[in-house]
């Protein structure tokens, strides 16, 4: 019977929240622990069928699943969430709100938005009609899913609602890519000029 205590990676409290979600540049000791192990920790997730994705200038990092075979199934470690279309249409809006903010004069690393105005941004890319209608009612149920999902985060509470800001975290990025984006604007201008 061995008595020798097991070593425990120096990493292994970093991959375990690295499987639970994002770990963003917020999260200082994670962070600094993530920077200091990058090289350690993506060969011990390449042994296990992961990817990590470090995007520094952005501040995230995330893992992916390294595909397994020609049917692309995977090793199943990190957890999918499957998005509703009105869920995408919302992510591909804050991505757009992100893509303006980065091109703008930035005075702050972190976008940050009172639900009034991400409301508000979504309105402008609906016409008057009956899916407008019904997509605005449903907003504030949406916007609540996405932060569940991680893409937002309440920032300040406020009594009015509609004053809560969130930040919008750049994590959508990674879920959102440019030509995405610019695919998705596409269709729903169609879509919404064809509804009229």
């Amino acid at each position: 019977m061995s008595t020798g205590k097991s070593t425990i990676l120096p990493y292994t409290s970093l991959f375990i929240k690295l499987l639970k979600g994002p770990i963003e540049y917020l999260e200082k000791a994670s962070w600094e622990l993530l920077l200091q192990y990058q090289a350690e920790l993506t060969r011990f997730l390449q042994q296990l069928g992961l990817v990590l994705v470090l995007e520094k200038e952005d501040g995230y990092a995330y893992l992916e699943q390294v595909r397994l075979d020609e049917e692309d199934n995977v090793a199943g470690w990190v957890r999918r969430v499957q998005l509703g279309y009105e869920e995408s249409i919302l992510l591909v809006l804050l991505r757009d709100m992100m893509a303006e903010f980065e091109i703008g004069e930035i005075t702050s690393r972190e976008l940050i938005k009172k639900r009034r105005e991400i409301k508000e941004y979504a309105e402008l890319f609906f016409k008057e009609n009956a899916s407008r209608v019904k997509f605005i009612r449903e907003l504030d149920r949406l916007i609540d899913k996405v932060e569940e999902l991680d893409f937002l985060e309440k920032v300040e509470n406020h009594d009015v609602p509609d004053e809560q800001k969130f930040r919008i975290k750049k994590i959508i990025k990674a879920r959102v890519n440019n030509e995405l984006l610019e695919n998705f604007k596409q269709q729903l201008t169609v879509h919404a000029a064809g509804r009229i």
